[in-house]
């Protein structure tokens, strides 16, 4: 009896078991990322509604197991969505955050620096020519006074307001 002939693979491999597992665990994952976020950021995102209420059931999920089996339920509705969109609008707003996140702290230390040192405002000015130097200089000479008086620091508030719109260009 002669044997039978084995066709030859497909040119397109289908992806392995492991692949599959993988790829099931990141849109899990990104399921479990979307239920942490906030309803207007959700309203910002293009998702079906059988998805947007499971994202909106999950909140009151309290029980592990329970919240295991939704989360898996999540991730098997990601199936059917283009996780690329979401994942790029996700970087976005992170990108966002680290960027304001990165100016607070930089106006930290120029609001202490312009209040403590009396140089630092030139510098300052000269980084940042926009900015309007005498009502600056005014808001510095009076957090001054103020934290040399012990008193609340709104002066120095002022400053840090100051400083923010203009390094993060508002």
């Amino acid at each position: 009896m002669p044997r039978p002939v084995k066709s030859a693979p497909p040119s397109v491999e289908a992806p392995s078991k492991t692949q599959r597992k993988k790829d099931m665990h990141s849109l899990q994952a990104l399921g479990e990322t979307l239920c942490a976020l906030p309803d207007d950021q959700l309203g910002q995102l293009d998702l079906p509604e059988a998805l947007r209420d499971a994202l909106a059931e999950c909140s009151r999920i309290t029980r592990h197991e329970a919240r295991r089996r939704h989360m898996q339920y999540i991730g098997k509705l990601m199936r059917e969505v283009d996780p690329e969109p979401i994942r790029a609008q996700l970087d976005r707003w992170e990108t966002g955050t680290r960027a304001n996140k990165a100016a607070f702290k930089a106006s930290e230390r120029w609001r202490e620096r312009l209040i403590t040192e009396p140089d630092a405002l030139a510098e300052f000015a000269a980084a940042e020519p926009e900015v309007d130097r005498e009502a600056l200089a005014r808001l510095i000479a009076e957090a001054r006074t103020q934290a040399a008086r012990g008193a609340a620091p709104a002066a120095a508030r002022q400053v840090f307001r100051v400083v923010y719109r203009a390094l993060c260009k508002l």
